[in-house]
């Protein structure tokens, strides 16, 4: 659905550059290749506007500028990456990728966050299969749901990474609202079938971005919200045993920033980084990395 969307919006984008290019070049006499070179720069230039809006309406007061600027340049073209060149081709209702080092690793369910798909986990992926790991990555459809409503779909893509790997538990990575809807499926079907449930930039508190939000996923994630206590009332220490949690300070969709705790869970904290190079950085990916092999060290001694 959102892949089908993007094609369209890139498709219609680029049509219309393409009438007004003509225009420039007929008027102002521009060469092709200074077309091309506004064609590619154009959404990236818009989307470092936005991006720089979110970010300075987040940012505390007194917090350091410069670190900041870092973010909003390193999330600009962590966008432009991922919904202009990655997710828009993003074909199927899934992705499952074999593990191109020997299958050593535990097998990893990838979830995305709110309006994405599978696409963000472009990086994440290719870097999971070379460490041994068998990598399903689902689309979460439709866009605008109850969070509870995507718990079956994640139990069927858990059941396929088990019947495929033979192996009885699996690690869940959710990014964004990927985190919740993971949270919300151990509490329908259990987590007898969870090795480890990592959320990157999860709002387990909620977020102030969109206070009066009228869709039903976007209002269960509103900052303090009733479905948020209820979920977290509904954990047990056990539960929250599983997860880990890493968030970024310069997180401009997810906010405030360093408040997205949970009981009993360690937070690990970036910086310099926005909400999407969670699913990008380098850094984030070998933090990631260590808490998968953590618990594959646990499973082997179990």
């Amino acid at each position: 659905m959102l892949a089908a969307f993007l094609r369209r919006l890139f498709f219609w984008q680029t049509l219309a550059f393409a009438a007004f290019s003509v225009w420039l070049a007929w008027v102002w006499q521009w060469q092709a290749w200074w077309l091309l070179v506004a064609w590619l720069a154009l959404p990236l230039l818009i989307l470092a506007i936005w991006t720089t809006k979110l970010t300075l309406r987040s940012r505390p007061q007194g917090a350091n500028g410069w670190v900041w600027w870092r973010a909003i340049a390193g999330e600009s073209w962590a966008i432009y990456r991922l919904f202009v060149w990655s997710m828009p081709w993003a074909q199927s209702a899934s992705q499952l990728l074999m593990p191109t080092a020997p299958a050593s690793g535990l097998p990893v369910l990838l979830i995305h966050g709110y309006c994405c798909n599978y696409g963000v986990w472009r990086d994440v992926a290719a870097r999971l299969t070379a460490l041994g790991h068998t990598v399903l990555a689902i689309n979460l459809e439709p866009l605008f749901c109850s969070i509870d409503d995507y718990a079956p779909q994640v139990e069927q893509a858990v059941a396929q990474l088990r019947a495929q790997t033979g192996q009885q538990r699996v690690a869940l990575v959710g990014h964004s609202m990927g985190g919740l809807v993971i949270r919300a499926w151990m509490r329908t079907y259990g987590d007898a079938q969870v090795a480890v449930a990592v959320t990157l930039g999860s709002p387990h508190q909620g977020t102030q971005i969109t206070p009066h939000a009228k869709l039903p996923n976007a209002r269960q994630m509103v900052w303090a919200s009733d479905w948020l206590q209820a979920l977290l009332d509904s954990e047990s220490p056990q539960r929250r045993a599983l997860l880990r949690v890493a968030l970024t300070e310069q997180d401009a969709i997810v906010f405030p920033q360093t408040a997205q705790t949970l009981p009993g869970v360690d937070m690990q904290l970036f910086s310099g980084i926005g909400h999407l190079q969670l699913c990008t950085d380098a850094q984030v990916f070998t933090w990631l990395a260590t808490q998968l092999h953590a618990n594959e060290h646990q499973q082997a001694m179990r």
